[in-house]
């Protein structure tokens, strides 16, 4: 209950804002993260500075929480293994470890009877010689350490196919058929250790170079039937692995209105940072709540809204052509915020880079139109690309 303290592996800006979460909630935090700069360690009651793997530092984390999560899919699995011998963990490392893998990843898709795009696993030679015509054109993705578009290329020929596994070292891949999309979606999802399992509404979203650029979520974002079958196929994932926490499920639309899932995080994600300002409860309180075994209660959306991602390219949209060109500005976000319905959210990030996750703007209104309206305009005041949909 609150007055304890809840940890968590990993320092970022998903960290960061269960760290606020649980702290509004009347919990302390502990944070281990190897980021001296760690915006969650930041902000955090305790801050252990040391590696994922570090088996001091973990135990410095178990004897300070009572419970124990993590940021980001990436962090090791046995480590979280390690921490569950002395603490409560979740999501669960076996969870984690099947998000980490993208062959296993499919293959508890699989098992759930959710469809996902063609593919063929990628280990060896052999393997590559035997993959199929029909699964060209596709994308090579590794199986392990991709996000964000990281680790993926396409390819239309055989012998593109090869040269892109050599680029890759050889390492474990899948290939994906390319699909005719119509639009992205995503769901994001909390279940309990009672098994009582809450959902959020479906989440429409726009990537731009394989990073999420825009999120809209409002009554009529996508056929009510699209959104009903997205959800059950979350739930349905979560519930195969006996998942607790936050888990977020990204799925393609295909032009003849088929839905098969692309990949799924164990975490809140980028896709739901809306929830901050549009719902009765956030990703992040749930995330909380299901950690610390408090009730799950379903979320109620109360505003339409649209959620723009904030990345560093926008402080160096400097007009001049010369060395300061590579010197980063703040951008003019007094302007943004003179606009009703904006809601900013900056990571508490010390240095700004290209392609780096800065921070986020919710829009909110009466209506969709409104919203999008107040959208694209501070779209264009920040020099984002609009329009904001496809």
């Amino acid at each position: 209950m609150p007055c304890t303290t809840l940890g968590v592996l990993g320092g970022g800006q998903l960290a960061r804002m269960f760290v606020h979460a649980a702290q509004r909630m009347g919990y302390f935090t502990a944070v281990l993260d190897p980021d001296t700069a760690s915006p969650a360690g930041r902000v955090s009651h305790h801050f252990i500075q040391t590696d994922y793997i570090d088996v001091d530092g973990l135990a410095r984390l178990a004897g300070l929480a009572d419970a124990i999560t993590t940021e980001f899919e990436n962090v090791p699995a046995p480590s979280l293994d390690h921490l569950a011998a002395a603490r409560p963990v979740a999501p669960a490392a076996a969870s984690v470890a099947i998000a980490q893998d993208r062959i296993a990843e499919k293959a508890h898709f699989a098992r759930c009877g959710v469809p996902c795009a063609p593919y063929a696993v990628i280990e060896s030679v052999a393997q590559l010689d035997a993959v199929a015509d029909d699964l060209l054109p596709g994308i090579l993705k590794t199986a392990r350490l991709g996000y964000d578009g990281k680790g993926q290329r396409h390819v239309t020929t055989r012998a593109e196919l090869a040269d892109a596994w050599a680029d890759t070292g050889s390492v474990a891949c899948v290939l994906e058929k390319r699909l005719p999309l119509e639009f992205e979606c995503s769901v994001l999802v909390a279940r309990g250790h009672d098994g009582q399992v809450v959902n959020f509404p479906a989440q429409r979203n726009l990537h731009r170079d394989g990073i999420l650029a825009v999120t809209e979520v409002h009554e009529g974002n996508m056929p009510a039937d699209l959104a009903a079958r997205a959800i059950a196929a979350t739930k349905s994932i979560a519930t195969g692995l006996d998942y607790v926490g936050v888990l977020c499920v990204e799925f393609f639309v295909l032009a003849d209105g088929a839905l098969v899932v692309n990949e799924m995080a164990p975490r809140p994600h980028n896709s739901g940072h809306y929830t901050m300002d549009a719902c009765d409860l956030s990703q992040f309180e749930l995330q909380v709540r299901t950690l610390a075994g408090l009730p799950l209660t379903q979320p109620r959306q109360h505003s339409p809204t649209v959620m723009l991602n904030l990345l560093g390219d926008l402080w160096f949209r400097n007009e001049s052509s010369g060395p300061s060109a590579d010197e980063p500005m703040e951008p003019e976000w007094a302007d943004v915020l003179a606009l009703s319905g904006v809601h900013l959210h900056l990571y508490g990030k010390t240095e700004a880079r290209r392609g780096r996750k800065m921070g986020h703007l919710n829009i909110t209104g009466a209506d969709i139109d409104e919203v999008r309206g107040t959208a694209d305009f501070a779209a264009a005041l920040l020099g984002l690309p609009i329009p904001l949909s496809e």
